[in-house]
């Protein structure tokens, strides 16, 4: 009997252990989590990830003579004409940001959409972008992983083999006018995605934009190519206002890298050039007002005060190229009357200069421009002259975004375009000079762009320790991990381009 009675509470246990483990996994699920990450997610990820790092500073923007430091160590680059290379070296800023993180995300994106029917504009705004993010990478560095690239966690190719520019050109221009075209609004929009909100207008006007700058950029290299690209562009349906800018709105979430620059460390280490304040001044170019700020009087970072702050045109004063941190010294005492350099003019870092100043892509403004090129070159219809006034308004325009302080009035732009008309005999020179203010701190492309048209006529970098044999920089080396890690393909595509140095030219910068 006792035998019985023990057993009993045996089975019991038993059957109620057994009833247990049944909705043990369900128990142990959490009802709530994501399974799979929405691929517009991701893509968000990738634009925001897209603004300029801020190496921008050390090399691009140096090298078109608009902004530097004339500082050495970790900040040495294009202030001087050489290299700096190194683990962490700011020749890999632009490779570190995009190829190892944007591509990433964005080949991700392609994958998981390719094959969806829901998700076919997802896909080709993917797409998209992933051209405009290349575009930026072979232009700094020439030849680089393009049709193996960001595939690791797919294919397992970790080791992906450089594209000649020329080949990643041609795809450039077959992506994007596929996936342009591809775009349908009578599909779904994605509304959650963070540029345009599922706008296929402006995504379409996007496309065929960068359609255009891609084309002109082959101006020396392949004029015929160039053309046809151009009137492809143009035919598909361009930028129309400012209303249709690409760009990557920062918060304090995700902060513009360039204001996180100037305004942390280096906040009083990087200052305008004479040569682009000179400019401005000399031509009365009211954008000088929202771009410029100079502490008059400063001996030092911490003296640089609100209360000395000069936003007047004729109070700026450029930082002199050819000196570095011992010898500006002399030149400060007689352009400043102070034998300190902390009063030289620098970018506003309280406006565009600012950690949440929005970071510009591509603009209607230099859509305009490069249409005005085009129309100068007789490559595609329409006035030159208008294209060009078009552009230079539409720049002016957008120094809004900075805040009302920064927003130019429309007298002073047509008293600008008064004082300084267009003229069809030095056209390509306007008009690249004025791309080159209205690219201002879109270091990549205003770089690029410099190299492609030669203009503005800079006055080569006096500096006498410069390490490159030309007057300019040419490209950006590859940086160091890719000669640790890719060495075989890397040591491939040196060969084939040309030494890993800031001499070197890229494909399409042709003398």
């Amino acid at each position: 009997m006792k035998k019985t009675l023990l057993y009993i509470p045996l089975v019991a246990l038993l059957f109620t252990t057994s009833s247990c483990d049944k909705g043990f996994d369900e128990l142990n699920v959490n009802p709530t989590a994501a399974t799979t990450l929405n691929p517009v997610f991701t893509f968000n990820n990738a634009m925001v990830g897209t603004s300029f790092p801020g190496s921008i500073l050390t090399f691009e923007e140096p090298t078109v003579q608009q902004m530097f430091t004339p500082n050495s160590g970790i900040v040495a680059g294009g202030n001087f004409n050489i290299d700096n290379r190194g683990p962490s070296g700011v020749n890999g800023g632009i490779w570190r940001q995009y190829y190892q993180n944007v591509v990433r995300y964005l080949v991700d994106v392609i994958n998981q959409t390719k094959s969806d029917a829901n998700r076919t504009n997802l896909y080709n705004m993917a797409r998209i972008w992933k051209a405009y993010t290349f575009h930026v990478l072979t232009d700094t560095y020439g030849d680089v992983p393009y049709s193996q690239a960001g595939v690791g966690y797919i294919s397992g190719n970790v080791l992906p083999k450089y594209d000649t520019q020329e080949s990643i050109y041609n795809d450039l221009i077959k992506e994007l006018t596929e996936a342009t075209a591809a775009l349908d609004a009578s599909k779904p929009t994605e509304a959650g995605e963070i540029t345009y909100g599922g706008d296929i207008t402006k995504w379409k006007r996007f496309g065929n934009s960068l359609l255009l700058r891609v084309g002109m950029r082959l101006s020396k290299v392949n004029p015929t190519l160039a053309q046809s690209t151009v009137q492809k562009a143009v035919a598909g349906g361009l930028m129309q206002s400012n209303a249709d800018n690409a760009l990557v709105r920062n918060n304090a979430n995700y902060t513009n890298a360039v204001g996180a620059t100037v305004n942390s460390t280096e906040a009083a280490n990087y200052y305008l050039t004479k040569t682009f304040v000179d400019y401005l001044k000399s031509t009365s170019d009211p954008r000088l007002v929202s771009i410029a700020v100079r502490y008059v009087g400063a001996k030092s970072g911490p003296e640089q005060t609100a209360t000395l702050a000069s936003r007047d045109p004729a109070m700026q004063i450029g930082m002199p190229l050819g000196y570095d941190n011992g010898t500006i010294t002399a030149r400060a005492t007689t352009d400043l009357g102070i034998p300190f350099f902390y009063g030289y003019s620098q970018l506003d870092r309280t406006r565009m200069g600012s950690q949440f100043a929005p970071c510009y892509l591509v603009t209607y403004a230099q859509t305009q421009l490069l249409l005005a090129e085009a129309a100068q070159r007789t490559w595609t219809t329409g006035n030159a002259a208008d294209f060009y006034n078009a552009g230079v308004t539409a720049h002016m325009k957008q120094l809004a975004d900075y805040g009302s302080t920064s927003a130019v009035a429309d007298a002073d732009i047509t008293a600008y375009l008064a004082k300084n008309p267009y003229s069809a005999a030095k056209g390509l020179e306007l008009i690249n000079t004025q791309y080159w203010i209205a690219s201002f701190l879109n270091g990549p492309e205003v770089f690029a762009n410099f190299r492609r048209s030669g203009f503005p006529a800079l006055t080569p970098n006096p500096y006498p320790g410069k390490e490159i044999k030309g007057n300019f920089i040419n490209r950006l080396s590859y940086p160091d991990s890719e000669q640790s890690v890719n060495t075989a393909n890397r040591q491939e595509a040196v060969t084939r381009q040309g030494a890993d140095n800031l001499d070197t030219r890229v494909w399409w910068d042709k003398q």
